[in-house]
């Protein structure tokens, strides 16, 4: 409620009760003088509400400024601005909580922001699942890349500032964002750098220290340290002793605490058998181990065994077609068996602009192939947005087709459309293979399985983004206007497991794809089949993160 309001309530009951009375005040002195003391109360009143609307007024005044800043630096250079994980979830951090706490500090509150702006056609607001789509993003950049929460805060990567500091309030919404979506882990860092910052800085947020203190104690809690969890408590109890959840919460985790001595007790005597030992170590489960190598591929820490690295080789393509003896590609070995290739400056900065442009209005969200229904769904662990262009309409789409089938050497007859992809804040797709395995059946009404892929990059990436494959061990970092191949499938037609990978997170600027998807159809006598082989149940042995040599 507002503070004029109550005023005026105030005010309206004073005089009521004073035209209740039936004495008359201005026939004794004595019965005016205690008016000096409502007098009094009415500018204590007063007092008190415009310290309170200058407050109010400040607080406005801090963010209208801090908007304008970084809206200047924003339109300095959009897409290196937008590119910056931590510029696009403040962004989307102010026009979604900041906005409604705005919205409660100005006078008529909603309906004056509604009258100015949300019943305009071109305005746009993101929603809550944004704001936790980018602070989850920030948690998978921090740690796919190893990067220091503190820098983060400060607006820097890997040592280099750019960005603006985050806020305390930055921190606190983002560990409260991750604490809603139960990642505790990362929620807790957050408000720890929250609390930091609250402590350093002296500015009016819309919690308190009391509130961030809660969430790490109860983060501690949820993540099995209870002793800790009580320790952060009675800090809590020391700002606010009469805080009703911490109060009832000290009880809870000292009971916690005794059941944890005893069960150690027990054990210590040998009382506890195998099966409620919660203590012992687990085996690393495989997809544990590649999501180590993964991680180490995404951050450019492994190299190729020098057996292979040394017969790689960099030569002019003229084979194929005719043409090519007098336009060549330049084509980069990469891998051997499978062979992964590099063809260097085999799309345009124009030719990239218009398709851009042509798959800008049809993108939607990327999604996967469900193996158990055969449908197309969205999933956490592919962030991007996609949109399908045929060859039919676009002399230039057309053209990249023939192009993709000049240097692979194979036909377009089944090939799918050209697929154009634009990877969003800290946008990623974990390791997956391209290829239908037998239990999906995904491409059987298509010219039968993926038989090769071609990823054309259509953007320069400042930090991340390379395409990782972690049976190999094999990092390709991208580079504009090239574009990857290899063959998905073994020449008996079996998918070949080592050709497993996965798009990393864009850690800085906006990374633009396409991918064109060659089927078995029409291939028959480009590639023949042979009896080599590969069972599925045999995987290769997952590479080891080795620390990249210093060169």
């Amino acid at each position: 409620m507002h503070y004029q309001f109550m005023l005026l309530i105030y005010i309206s009951i004073t005089l009521c009760m004073y035209s209740m009375t039936s004495a008359e005040l201005f026939t004794a002195i004595s019965d005016v003088e205690p008016l000096l003391e409502t007098h009094k109360r009415i500018i204590d009143d007063l007092d008190d509400y415009i310290d309170k609307e200058e407050q109010r007024l400040y607080v406005l005044k801090r963010h209208l400024s801090l908007y304008k800043k970084e809206h200047e630096m924003a339109m300095e250079d959009i897409p290196n601005y937008l590119g910056n994980p931590i510029n696009a979830f403040t962004l989307i951090k102010r026009l979604t909580t900041d906005l409604d706490f705005i919205e409660k500090s100005i006078k008529v509150g909603t309906e004056y922001i509604k009258n100015i702006t949300v019943n305009h056609d071109d305005v746009k607001y993101p929603t809550l699942e944004d704001l936790t789509g980018a602070a989850q993003a920030l948690t998978r950049l921090q740690d796919t890349y190893q990067l220091d929460i503190g820098e983060l805060a400060e607006g820097r990567l890997n040592g280099v500032i750019y960005s603006t500091p985050m806020t305390t309030g930055d921190c606190y919404e983002l560990g409260r964002t991750l604490y809603n979506e139960k990642d505790y882990k990362n929620a807790l860092r957050w408000m720890m750098e929250a609390l930091r910052k609250y402590n350093e800085e002296n500015d009016v947020y819309n919690f308190t220290e009391v509130d961030i203190l809660e969430y790490i104690s109860f983060s501690h809690y949820l993540l099995g340290e209870v002793k800790t969890a009580l320790e952060w408590t009675k800090k809590l109890l020391a700002l606010d002793p009469k805080h009703p959840r911490a109060r009832g919460n000290v009880p809870h985790f000292q009971k916690a605490i005794e059941d944890i001595d005893a069960k150690l007790k027990r054990k210590r005597r040998g009382d506890i058998g195998d099966d409620e030992d919660l203590e012992r170590p687990r085996p690393v489960s495989y997809l544990a181990k590649e999501r180590q190598v993964y991680e180490a591929l995404c951050r450019g820490e492994m190299e190729i065994p020098s057996e292979i690295s040394k017969r790689l080789k960099c030569s002019y393509l003229t084979e194929n077609h005719p043409f090519l003896k007098l336009a060549p590609f330049k084509m980069e070995q990469v891998y051997i068996a499978p062979d992964v290739y590099v063809f260097h400056e085999v799309m345009s900065d124009d030719e990239i602009e218009h398709i851009k442009n042509l798959a800008k209005p049809r993108f939607k969200r990327a999604v996967v192939h469900d193996p158990k229904t055969g449908q197309l769904v969205p999933a956490n662990y592919r962030i991007s947005k996609s949109g399908w262009l045929r060859d039919e309409e676009s002399p230039v789409v057309a053209r990249i087709s023939r192009r993709a089938a000049d240097f692979s050497g194979l036909s377009m007859d089944s090939a799918e459309e050209l697929q154009v992809v634009n990877y969003g804040i800290g946008g990623h797709y974990e390791p997956h293979f391209d290829f239908a395995r037998k239990d999906e059946n995904a491409f059987q009404k298509s010219g039968g399985n993926r038989i090769a892929t071609v990823l054309f990059y259509m953007s320069e990436v400042a930090q991340g983004g390379a395409t990782v494959f972690t049976e190999l061990g094999l990092s390709v970092f991208p580079v504009k206007n090239a574009a990857v191949f290899w063959m998905n499938l073994h020449p008996s037609g079996e998918g070949d497991i080592a050709t497993r990978h996965a798009a990393c997170p864009v850690l800085r600027g906006s990374k633009w794809v396409s991918n064109k998807w060659l089927h078995q159809g029409g291939q028959e006598l480009l590639k023949p089949c042979n009896l080599e082989y590969q069972r599925e149940d045999i995987m290769r042995k997952v590479p080891k993160p080795v620390p990249r040599t210093l060169r």
